[in-house]
Parts: C-alpha cells; structure tokens; sequence
C-alpha cells in the first residue's frame, strides 16, 4: 500500500523554514536509510506560502487565485513524502519516525486510493 504524509510547520516560526545543518544531516541520514530499506518512493519540502498561491473553486464564484502568504493558517504543508507500507499503523509509525526529526511538526498520514480501489460500475 501507498501513502501520503504531508508535514505541516507553523509558517510564522523562520527556523522552521531554514533548518539547520545537524537536521539536514540528520534528514538526509533518514531518507536514504528510508530509500535502502523501499519505504520511501519520493519525498520533498516546499517554500513558504508566500512564494505560492491558493486556487479554489466555488459553484457560485467560480475559480479564485490568493496568493501567499496565507494568514488564515498557522500551519501550513513545508513538505510531503509518498512511503510504501504494508497497512496503516506502520505508516504511522514511521511517520512517528519521522516526525521525531523535528522540534515541532504535524504530519498527517493518508492512504492512496490506487485504481483497483474503485469498483467499475457496469
């Protein structure tokens, strides 16, 4: 099974956004030891929302752009990791594992729906 986690960091705390050089040892330690082991498919951090836009749309307003940064959240995604694992708790326990890297994070864990999911309907 696949699934997503996405991390979130509180986007009004700068060392958030610029790790220092031990987690960067200590992230890049994790992902290759998560690489060797096929658990980690594809992993990346993002730039503040102040580099990024929100689209949304709505039946009545169509589409909206907001650009960044969104002050509506505290929180907000800084990266995502797709992993492979075999059900949900060990999911969850490496995104403990992963988490752990961090002074403060929220990572949210979530099944992929793969194709073969979905029944077909005749």
């Amino acid at each position: 099974m696949r699934f997503l986690m996405m991390h979130r960091l509180d986007e009004r705390v700068p060392e958030a956004w610029n790790p220092s050089q031990e987690f960067i040892e200590k992230m890049g330690a994790f992902i290759q030891d998560s690489i060797d082991k096929d658990i980690l498919i594809m992993g990346e951090g993002v730039v503040p929302s102040e580099k990024g836009s929100l689209v949304r749309k709505a039946k009545r307003a169509g589409i909206t752009v907001t650009d960044g940064p969104f002050t509506e959240a505290k929180e907000v995604i800084g990266g995502f990791a797709l992993i492979n694992a075999k059900d949900l708790a060990e999911a969850v326990e490496f995104a403990q594992r992963y988490a752990d890297l961090f002074q403060e994070v929220e990572v949210e864990v979530r099944q992929i729906a793969e194709f073969e999911d979905f029944e077909v309907q005749a």
